[in-house]
């Protein structure tokens, strides 16, 4: 299997995130199943067929979270320096628009355009990675080609 990067604050959020459906989530709809079971028939128990339903959900991204973090690769962005590559917080600024943008490149658990998390394996991470301040970038998106300039490079 192949080993997947990942950021330390990445990590903890799994782990958090298995934590609670170990711990609160599971207790809690196999408590709702078997209230549900009080009721009597199953055939005709909503109640019951959507507690096992979640309890499936829950099952599943449990097995999926222990997963990924067995085959996580801890990697501190601190201890980094240099051009762009993984943990990097990078800022680029539109060559067409003049708008400025600030993306970190993590690993696919832990990305979120939204927030500022841009997955290593993107069009545009993959453009950026081995490019050092002041260099520009095409990349190739589904809205068309864009131009970047990269203004900074941090690892924080």
């Amino acid at each position: 299997m192949e080993k997947m990067p990942m950021t330390r604050a990445g990590f903890a959020a799994l782990e958090a995130e298995l934590k609670q459906l170990k711990s609160v989530e599971r207790p809690a709809v196999i408590q709702a199943i078997a209230e549900a079971r009080e009721l009597g028939d199953l055939k005709e128990n909503a109640e019951y067929h959507s507690a096992r339903e979640k309890q499936g959900f829950i099952e599943g991204r449990i097995k999926e979270l222990e997963g990924v973090l067995s085959l996580a690769d801890v990697i501190d962005p601190t201890k980094l320096s240099g051009p762009v590559k993984f943990g990097a917080t990078v800022t680029v600024v539109d060559e067409d628009t003049d708008e400025e943008k600030t993306w970190q490149i993590v690993g696919e658990y832990e990305a979120a355009i939204d927030k500022g998390r841009l997955n290593v394996k993107s069009p545009i991470a993959r453009a950026l990675i081995g490019k050092d301040e002041g260099d520009s970038v095409e990349v190739r998106t589904p809205g068309g080609d864009k131009s970047y300039e990269i203004l900074t490079i941090e690892y924080k």
